[in-house]
């Protein structure tokens, strides 16, 4: 609690334009005296440039206006739980079952400890988010622990992240809604194909603004609990039955050596637990409902995603639902006949596109703040008449575009297996960063150490290959950051 006092005081008289050695006392690190002009000019651009991005929101959907009073922050706990449920619910469950059925009993250990390690996190994040009332995310606070380049280095990997994640979504899309066309599916490159398409016609859709993309969105986000209900549905009535002539064993034995690659898989789909956090500012007493919020929301996701992923490795045969391109679809239709399979197929083939609309608005509006913020060079935010960032919306989409098209030549179940990797990797350098900037700032020390732990075991089930690839994109923001750090030094050259 001192050390977060402390931090807070020293950033309330930096934003008042007093000196560098508050704040570095405050972070507890030694701050050099006697800076040359120059230094000290360079040093306040720094500082400058983020408390700029601390203020507008790098991130889309971490509030850009700030809440002056008690009374106007309308998300209660139950609502802050919604963002955090609604957050997580997205495609990966769709194909997970798929992906983790050659794992039998470790898949279900897999679930536990990520929705362990998932808890560690968001204890991390919600003590930050107490200690730090001010910041506008968890970007934020990553540039505020780790300084300017490694905020935009975390907040460049989560963009990473987005649209490579489109690229998994669009993907789970088309495994769907070949149940109705059998083309599109039929082949590894026909997929890849086909969700190009599909990544194109949402961008389009997007470019015409966020209002149309918004309405959109309201009538698909409802329909992906669908699926989910009519999985549990299926599964009470077996329970109810005792199980009985639904016995598909055998199933594979628990395997340490198959835990690490499991738990990076059950990882992708928890990942977006972070989203109270990132909407504190609109939260009531977001020091104990953000926490709560958290902690119930991910415990509640945990258990459904454990309950409906694991019920349908167990009701059927391991390999019907390890070669399964629906898996979903392919439950039901055992269960309740084809046309109730048909009618899943079509519910999460509407929900996963939704929520490929959903990121493709997210995956411009990221960069966007960051420009907007003086941390990326100006083009980068852009934007059309409707203010739509045209030019980073179609690089996103090219970019996962280039990433589906490009390992079209692996297998049907290689081409969706190593997106998930790339995406889970790319996506838990956010926690590495909050995890660290936890530890500098000496705020819940122990839960940061255990979740830096756990996001770097994590991390390493997704491959070399993925975990370099992750890396090599997240490092293409460093010229883009000193091109628009030199042209800010210009700017304020004298003449």
């Amino acid at each position: 609690m001192e050390r977060a006092r402390r931090w807070r005081a020293a950033e309330h008289a930096w934003r008042r334009g007093f000196p560098c050695p508050a704040y570095r006392f405050a972070l507890g690190r030694s701050c050099s005296r006697g800076l040359s002009p120059l230094a000290a000019r360079n040093s306040r651009r720094r500082k400058s440039l983020w408390h700029s991005a601390a203020q507008r929101a790098p991130f889309a959907g971490e509030g850009s206006c700030r809440i002056e009073s008690e009374s106007h922050r309308p998300f209660g706990f139950w609502t802050a739980t919604a963002l955090v449920v609604g957050g997580m619910i997205g495609s990966g469950i769709f194909v997970l079952p798929a992906q983790l059925a050659p794992y039998g009993w470790t898949s279900i250990v897999a679930w536990i400890v990520g929705v362990s390690g998932a808890m560690l996190i968001a204890w991390v994040l919600a003590r930050l988010t107490a200690a730090m009332p001010e910041a506008t995310g968890v970007v934020a606070m990553c540039g505020a622990g780790l300084g300017p380049l490694c905020g935009v280095l975390v907040g460049w990997s989560y963009w990473i992240g987005i649209w490579s994640a489109n690229a998994v979504i669009a993907l789970t899309a088309v495994r769907y809604l070949a149940q109705f066309v059998p083309m599109i599916g039929a082949t590894a490159l026909a997929q890849a194909v086909s969700a190009t398409v599909l990544i194109w016609l949402l961008t389009v859709l997007n470019l015409g603004g966020a209002r149309l993309a918004g309405a959109f969105q309201v009538g698909t986000t409802v329909i992906k609990l669908v699926p989910l209900g009519a999985i549990v549905l299926i599964l009470v009535g077996i329970a109810w039955r005792g199980g009985v002539g639904h016995s598909a064993g055998p199933y594979a034995d628990f395997a340490w050596g198959g835990l690490t690659p499991a738990l990076t898989f059950a990882f992708y789909a928890i990942v977006g637990f972070e989203a109270a956090s990132v909407a504190a500012e609109r939260v009531r007493d977001p020091a104990r409902n953000v926490v709560r919020a958290m902690l119930f929301g991910l415990a509640l996701t945990g258990v459904l995603y454990l309950i409906v992923c694991t019920g349908i490795i167990f009701a059927l045969p391991s390999a019907a639902v390890a070669n399964a391109q629906a898996p979903f679809a392919l439950f039901v239709s055992t269960f309740w006949g084809p046309w109730a399979g048909l009618a899943t197929a079509g519910f999460a083939a509407i929900a996963a596109i939704g929520a490929l609309n959903g990121w493709t608005l997210v995956q411009g509006e990221v960069p966007l703040g960051m420009a907007r913020a003086g941390l990326l060079p100006r083009w980068i935010g852009a934007t059309s008449a409707r203010d739509v960032p045209v030019a980073i919306l179609l690089v996103s989409s090219t970019l996962a575009s280039l990433l589906v098209l490009s390992n079209a030549t692996r297998s049907l179940g290689g081409l969706l297996d190593f997106m998930l990797r790339l995406t889970a990797a790319a996506t838990i350098w956010l926690y590495v960063g909050a995890c660290l900037t936890a530890l500098i700032l000496r705020i819940a020390p122990v839960a940061a150490a255990l979740g830096l732990a756990f996001a770097a075991w994590a991390m390493w089930g997704a491959g070399i290959e993925a975990i370099g690839l992750s890396v090599g994109l997240m490092l293409t923001a460093i010229p883009l950051y000193l091109l628009r750090y030199r042209a800010a030094l210009s700017e304020d050259a004298p003449d």
